[in-house]
């Protein structure tokens, strides 16, 4: 067994659903970001990549038929490397860096690109096909853009209950006040845009050719807890989670470099991070925001570390209260956990968000000069992954 090591990695801005990117094909999405991502390192020959994982939530329209092969196509990268696509829903683009981590931890690969795409914006309308010919009754198109359709019938109806009503469940487990969410959201609009502000995207943000979107289209300079607490709840009528604290709809592609310890040679850079642990967890699928705490505390296990020895955190911010839930119960200090933003302001591209996360994790390591950070994503239907990273540089406190 080898390492798996993090060389470099990039993003498309995310745009809002109908915004800058709604005219951008996802396959086209996901070229422009692993072209951008193989500019970075000019001295790879790109027919040493081993191969390209991509990950796709939805995958019913314009991403169909494996569209990691369809991007790796359209970036121009040799017809001889293969692409693969996995979906696990919100995490699929950190599904696809395990994977990516694994083949090459094994052996099996010394070279995967890694990644994710999502244009929620142009997510179809689907129609199930009837059970036979001509049914002379009405037939109902299904949005894929977020969350249950064509539910089983056999499934809980407890556990298809929407994301936002799951969450609703999970304030009233957990006492988070409509308040706490708020602040929570004003900060994370706040601490991206201060981000933005001071170049700290500037290295890991690149533009979609033929768009002028260049930075994060979501981001709200403004957002106070006061504005936020005028909008109305979203999912009950006396409910705590609003537009305002939870992520919204988003388009934008991400990509990573990963490689062996020795793989430097091929790439021609030095690597920012090793893969130092990694774990899924899954509880009930109507839980699904409280998942991740069992799978960072898996991953941090399985790397030896304990809560006390990490020094950054980068959650996905599906909704507040979730990001909330997992980090009071995991009682680490809130000022290590997205500190340059999070989803909520940066935006949720489904597919590509998990990518996101570990290589702005990566940045904040280095910058921080903190050795060991954590990226976790809840994901719906009752999952959950993370990942420990553990910062190359040496220049650590």
């Amino acid at each position: 067994m080898t390492d798996a090591y993090l060389y470099t990695g990039t993003r498309t801005p995310f745009g809002r659903y109908n915004g800058a990117l709604a005219a951008v094909r996802p396959d086209d999405l996901a070229a422009a970001a692993l072209a951008n991502l193989l500019t970075r390192v000019p001295d790879l020959d790109t027919a040493r990549v081993d191969e390209v994982i991509l990950g796709n939530a939805n995958g019913a329209g314009e991403d169909n038929r494996n569209v990691a092969r369809m991007a790796t196509l359209l970036a121009g990268i040799p017809v001889s490397v293969p692409g693969s696509t996995v979906n696990r829903l919100c995490g699929s683009s950190l599904d696809a860096t395990i994977s990516a981590a694994r083949a090459i931890e094994t052996g099996d690969a010394a070279v995967v690109v890694a990644g994710g795409v999502e244009s929620m914006t142009r997510a179809p309308w689907v129609l199930p096909k009837p059970s036979r010919a001509y049914p002379a009754g009405d037939t109902t198109a299904v949005s894929t853009t977020l969350g249950w359709r064509l539910v089983n019938p056999k499934m809980p109806t407890q556990w298809t209950a929407s994301l936002g009503e799951c969450n609703e469940q999970l304030q009233e487990a957990h006492g988070i006040s409509r308040e706490r969410q708020d602040a929570f959201a004003a900060r994370s609009h706040r601490l991206a845009d201060a981000a933005w502000n001071t170049g700290f995207y500037d290295d890991l943000v690149d533009p979609v050719p033929g768009t002028d979107l260049s930075r994060d289209e979501a981001i709200r300079p403004g957002s106070t807890s006061e504005a936020l607490a005028s909008l109305k709840p979203a999912f009950r009528a006396d409910g705590t989670i609003t537009a305002g604290n939870a992520s919204p709809l988003n388009d934008g592609a991400a990509a990573l470099l990963l490689g062996s310890e020795h793989a430097g040679d091929i790439i021609g850079i030095e690597p920012l991070a090793r893969i130092a642990g990694k774990a899924a967890a899954a509880i009930e699928p109507n839980k699904f925001g409280f998942a991740p705490v069992a799978a960072a505390t898996k991953a941090l296990h399985r790397a030896g570390l304990n809560w006390t020895d990490i020094g950054a955190v980068e959650l996905n911010e599906a909704f507040a209260v979730q990001a909330l839930a997992c980090v009071d119960a995991w009682k680490i200090d809130p000022d290590i956990v997205n500190v340059h933003g999070g989803a909520i302001a940066i935006g949720h591209p489904l597919g590509a968000s998990g990518a996101r996360l570990i290589s702005t994790l990566a940045k904040t390591l280095r910058q921080g000069r903190h050795r060991w950070g954590v990226a976790a994503i809840c994901i719906g239907v009752g999952q959950a992954l993370a990942v420990v990273l553990e910062n190359c540089s040496g220049d650590t406190r």
